[in-house]
């Protein structure tokens, strides 16, 4: 596996934009974060909710893998704690007890294509491109197909949003699935190029964060810290979107980022929250009911949703805890 990853065993004063260290010796070991990429502005807020977190004794280390595939099999094989993803094939098929403690997106994403596409119908038999296999946009296909009577032609696949517009700005591919700032960053580039196809209302989570039962259960402290902190910053950013800036450490991972994109900060986080991108409660059980009906059309979850018990995915404990 080390192979297949960016691993990093420096301090992050050494290395920010690698792994992220805390001085607390509380616990024995380091809480071991699998993101499935490497740091963006979409990730501020987390970083922001870690450093709340490390302030009140948090020791954690974060290691950015290529996909969300490689940060689901690191917390599958134990090598780390906690994973970015939403796992529920995982969930259903593994043995391993995986179970998600906070919703960290929703899935907000819009079909950018060229301007020969015009509705979602058009992309029928077409090829587009996608995040991961198995991820927030390869569900969002699998649903479109399910909803639209179509079938999609081959898919390939490019992790981050960021590139996916690179490639359409290079005439690599003419249809793709993008997050909101690069939606908006597209169209603001290139509207005469592209068009944003008119799509449904989703709820469902796109990123969410999840563990081994077992090891959550074993671990609630740092469990309960980690998720209070990330509960406080959700719900301060729906109030102030402003908030991610002004916490956002210059010398961590975020603060290292390109200053344009550290100046749309700002832009960013105003349009994903009245965009409706983030629940300021972290999901729970609304959230985990919208995923059973979503990711059951999306082929991920087998058997009927509304029969489907919610915490057979999700351990909503440490969520009912921040909220006291």
């Amino acid at each position: 596996m080390k192979n297949l990853v960016k691993k990093i065993t420096g301090l992050a004063a050494v290395i920010p934009l690698a792994v992220g260290l805390t001085l607390s010796t509380a616990w024995a070991e380091t809480l071991k974060i699998a993101l499935a990429e490497t740091p963006s502005d979409e990730m501020a807020a987390f970083f922001v909710a870690l450093d709340r977190a490390k302030k009140n004794g948090l020791d954690y280390e974060w290691t950015a893998f290529a996909d969300e595939e490689l940060a689901i099999q690191a917390v599958l094989s134990g090598q780390m704690n906690i994973g970015f993803g939403t796992p529920y094939a995982a969930m259903q098929r593994s043995k391993a007890p995986l179970r998600i403690i906070f919703q960290l997106s929703k899935l907000k994403f819009f079909p950018v294509t060229t301007k020969k596409y015009e509705k979602l119908e058009d992309l029928d038999g077409q090829p587009i491109m996608l995040h991961s296999r198995g991820g927030g946009t390869d569900s969002i296909a699998n649903v479109i197909e399910e909803r639209t009577g179509i079938k999609l032609g081959d898919r390939s696949y490019v992790p981050g949003s960021a590139n996916r517009v690179v490639a359409m700005m290079a005439g690599q591919a003419e249809a793709t699935i993008l997050d909101l700032s690069n939606k908006n960053k597209i169209m603001a580039e290139a509207s005469d190029k592209f068009n944003v196809l008119p799509m449904f209302d989703v709820d469902a989570s796109d990123e969410a964060l999840f563990a081994n039962l077992d090891w959550i259960k074993e671990n609630e402290d740092q469990v309960n810290i980690l998720v209070k902190a990330l509960a406080s910053v959700w719900q301060d950013m729906t109030k102030d979107p402003t908030i991610i800036s002004r916490e956002t450490d210059p010398n961590g991972p975020i603060g290292q980022l390109p200053a344009e994109i550290l100046a749309e900060l700002d832009g960013f986080y105003k349009d994903a929250v009245e965009g409706g991108l983030y629940d300021a409660n972290g999901g729970g059980r609304k959230a985990a009911k919208a995923d059973m009906e979503w990711y059951t059309a999306a082929g991920q979850l087998e058997g009927d949703p509304a029969t489907l018990n919610i915490e057979d995915f999700w351990y909503l404990a440490p969520l009912d805890a921040a909220a006291k």
